[in-house]
Parts: structure tokens; C-alpha cells; sequence
């Protein structure tokens, strides 16, 4: 099947009564299939009475981008999560899907984003900015998107992507020769690190991605579903006993993304999403030989020893102190 005959789908579900508006997605990336099978699950058992609407409204999207998922792979022309925008001048598949998608995400209030990731490692959440005013992502509705988080059933938190992101743009920027091709000046858009949450969030929205876990990992669907059944039971859209906040949830914070600079840049072992790094220590080495270190305590995310020259290879988190005590 050709991109012509791709089409797009969502399924809508509307109370007659007022409430919050969340969409719910799947698919983004084509390989990461365990969002598809849980909301395919959860419009299944909506449809069968089993599961019933009771406020508000919500909007499933069981495959955001279809070109991806027909081939299994993570993107059709490009990184669906990457470069989110609406344009008037689509040239690839992923800007047609984000002509479609932008204006659904600006109808709803609240976004659910269903993910997995290539290794090994346990489920987490991704989150927004706190509250603020700035320049690079302005957000007011930090206190309902922990809460919301918080209901998932997972016991990581991450934040700190969209400002770490804009640093490692300006790096590319820098880095830019005037041999530099297509996808290089791609990567080095400003607006590069703007995917589905960060679009939602600057509509007025709030939205979570939450990493189900490892692509295969027959749990994945299963995470992704009860998550889709908190969330609806944590705002009030569906009948149940609202989800009790996890107490216990490791905050990590981005602080770093590192590019690949040549395809033989590689790691000197296998690291997996997660894995705990102290000061100093080796990550991997460069094709010149020198040597890329961790500059704090933390941990490891998305390690991607397959990344091309100018993409991401890692990233570094540091543990964060922004869920207290006394906000559990």
C-alpha cells in the first residue's frame, strides 16, 4: 500500500454531561504497537458496555501515523515527534499527519501519549516544565500534570526534554558546515525537539508520554491499558474508584543530550535505558578516540548505538528533588 491510500482514524466518545477532553495516542512512532492494542482494548470494551462514559469526552487515536506502522518501523519520512508543526506546504508523509493531528490535539485539554523504547528497562513517564513564563516552553498546568502522571502506575518521572533539547540545537547550529545537507539542517531546526506533548502544551493543554517499556515485552500493552483506564478514572470521564498516586516515584531531570558526530562513534558497553552512571565515567568513545564521560551522578535514557552521524545517541538524567514529600 502506497502513502495515497493511507487514511487517518480517530474513534470520539462524548458524555452528555460536561468534563475534561483527552485525547489518547498510539502509534506515533510505527514499531511502538503496545498503545495500538490497548486502546483498540479500550474502544472494544466501551463498545460493549463494559467500560461506561459518564463525563467529558474522549478521543482515541489507536495509529497517529500510518505510513510507520504499515512498514513496522519507527518513522515514515521522518520522526513524527520531531518538528510537530502544522505546515501549508507538506513534503513529507509526517506532514500530513500533523496537519491532521495538530488541530485534533487543539480541540482537547489533556493528551496521553503511548509509547515504548528500543532496550531493555522498566516503564516511566515523561513530563512538562514547571510552571513558568519563560521563552522556551511557557506552562501553567504543572500541578494537574504530575497528578495526572502520578495515576499511570509507574515509578520513574522524567522531565527537562524540551529545554535540554533547544541546547542541543544550538550545538548542532554550531556545528553546521557549508557542506551540511537536508537532514542535517533538519536536525538543527529550533523548533526540532517539539513533538506531540510540547505541541499539546502550547495549545493550553497538558500532556504525559508514557514509555510502556521495551518494544516486544508482552507487558507493554498491558501497562499502556491500565494506564488509559487510570486516566479516565482519574478525571472522572469513566465510572471506577479514581487511581491512588504512586508515592513512591524516582524524579530524574535531563540534563544533556549527546549527538553521534560519525557513525563509528560507539559505546564501550551496553547500556540500557535507566542504567545508573556516577561522575566520570566512561560512556563511549568517539572515532578520533577520545573519551565522552558523565559529568554528574544520574542515569542513563534512550541509548541508541544505531543513531546516524548528528542524531541523538544518549541522553544523561540527574536525580531531581521535584516531587516532595509533602506533595505526596
Amino acid at each position: 500500500m502506497s502513502s495515497q491510500h493511507l487514511f487517518f482514524n480517530s474513534q470520539r466518545y462524548q458524555s452528555t454531561l460536561a468534563g475534561p477532553r483527552i485525547i489518547i495516542t498510539g502509534a506515533v512512532h510505527g514499531n511502538e504497537i503496545c498503545g495500538t492494542q490497548a486502546i483498540r482494548r479500550v474502544i472494544a470494551e466501551i463498545d460493549a458496555g463494559i467500560i461506561q462514559i459518564i463525563s467529558g469526552c474522549v478521543t482515541f487515536v489507536p495509529v497517529t501515523n500510518p505510513l510507520a506502522y504499515q512498514r513496522g518501523e519507527r518513522q515514515g519520512d521522518r520522526n513524527l515527534n520531531r518538528r510537530l508543526l502544522p505546515t501549508s506546504t507538506p513534503t513529507e508523509f509526517e506532514d500530513h499527519v500533523a496537519n491532521w493531528l495538530c488541530p485534533l490535539l487543539a480541540e482537547n485539554d489533556v493528551l496521553l501519549d503511548l509509547h515504548s523504547f528500543r532496550g531493555e528497562g522498566e516503564a516511566f513517564v515523561l513530563v512538562g516544565p514547571e510552571n513558568n513564563d519563560g521563552d522556551i516552553e511557557p506552562f501553567s498546568h504543572a500541578e494537574a500534570e504530575l497528578a495526572m502522571a502520578r495515576c499511570l502506575g509507574v515509578h520513574r518521572m522524567v522531565d527537562g526534554w524540551l529545554s535540554t533539547y533547544a541546547r542541543g540545537v544550538v550545538r548542532r547550529q554550531q556545528r553546521l558546515g557549508p557542506d551540511a545537507d537536508a537532514r542535517m539542517l533538519a536536525n538543527a531546526n529550533t523548533q526540532f525537539g517539539v513533538g506531540t506533548t510540547e505541541y499539546m502544551r502550547s495549545v493550553g493543554g497538558y500532556a504525559v508520554t508514557l514509555e510502556c517499556g521495551q518494544h516486544l515485552d508482552p507487558q507493554a500493552p498491558e501497562v499502556a491499558y491500565r494506564a488509559i483506564i487510570n486516566t479516565l478514572t482519574h478525571l472522572g470521564i469513566i465510572a471506577g474508584t479514581a487511581p491512588a498516586a504512586v508515592k513512591e516515584i524516582e524524579t530524574l531531570r535531563i540534563y544533556d543530550v549527546i549527538d553521534k558526530l560519525h557513525d563509528d562513534d560507539h559505546f564501550v558497553r551496553e547500556w540500557r535505558s535507566f542504567d545508573e552512571v556516577k561522575k566520570g565515567d566512561l560512556i563511549g568513545l568517539r572515532h578520533d578516540g577520545s573519551e565522552v564521560r558523565a559529568e554528574m551522578d544520574g542515569r542513563m535514557i534512550f541509548p541508541d548505538a544505531g543513531a546516524h552521524c548528528g542524531e541523538e545517541w544518549f541522553y544523561i538524567t540527574r536525580y531531581s528533588d521535584r516531587i516532595q514529600e509533602g506533595n505526596a
